[in-house]
C-alpha cells in the first residue's frame, strides 16, 4: 500500500475493534467532555449516531478531491459542525441501538479501507481547502475527518463508560 495508507489501515483496524466492544456494552450515562472550540457535549446515543453518519460523507469528500485534476489543488471540500444534514442525522439516529449503528459502520469502514488501499503516492500529495481549517494535505484530511475522528469518538465512548465523560 502506497503512502501513509498502511499506517491508517492499521489504526482503522484498532479503532474498529474498540468500537465493536462499545457497541455491545450497556449504554453509559452522562455527557462527553466539551468539544473544543464549540463546547458541544454529547450523550452515548449522539456519539453513536454521529459514528453511523460521518464516514460515508468524508469518504465522498476525499473521492471528490481525488477525482479533480491535480492542477486544481487545493479542492474546496467539507462541511462544518452546524451543517443541518449532519445535525439532523445525529438527532434521527440517537436512539438507535449501537449494535445497529455498528453494523452500518462495519460496511462503511470496508469502503474506507478500500479507498485507503487504492490511493497512490500522488493521491497522498493532494490538497483540499476546508472553509474553516484552510488548506489541508491528504494525510491531515484522513487523520482529522476519518481515522483520527473515529479514534476521538472511541475515546469519548471510553470516557463515558469510565464516568469521566
Amino acid at each position: 500500500m502506497s503512502g501513509p495508507g498502511g499506517e491508517f489501515v492499521a489504526r482503522l483496524d484498532g479503532v474498529e475493534r474498540r468500537l465493536a466492544g462499545h457497541a455491545t456494552a450497556k449504554p453509559a450515562t452522562g455527557l462527553t467532555q466539551p468539544d473544543p472550540p464549540s463546547g458541544e457535549r454529547w450523550d452515548w446515543g449522539q456519539v453513536w449516531a454521529h459514528l453511523g453518519e460521518f464516514v460515508p460523507y468524508w469518504v465522498g469528500e476525499v473521492r471528490m478531491i481525488l477525482a479533480r485534476s491535480a492542477g486544481e489543488d487545493p479542492v474546496p471540500f467539507g462541511r462544518v459542525k452546524a451543517d443541518p444534514v449532519r445535525v439532523a442525522a445525529i438527532e434521527a439516529d440517537r436512539d438507535r441501538p449501537p449494535s445497529e449503528l455498528m453494523a452500518r459502520l462495519d460496511g462503511q469502514l470496508g469502503g474506507l479501507r478500500a479507498l485507503l488501499g487504492q490511493m497512490s503516492e500522488a493521491d497522498w500529495r493532494r490538497h483540499g481547502l476546508h472553509s474553516t481549517l484552510g488548506v489541508m494535505d491528504m494525510p491531515r484530511i484522513v487523520r482529522e475527518f476519518l481515522v483520527g475522528h473515529l479514534e476521538a469518538h472511541a475515546d469519548q465512548l471510553e470516557g463515558l463508560r469510565s464516568g469521566s465523560g
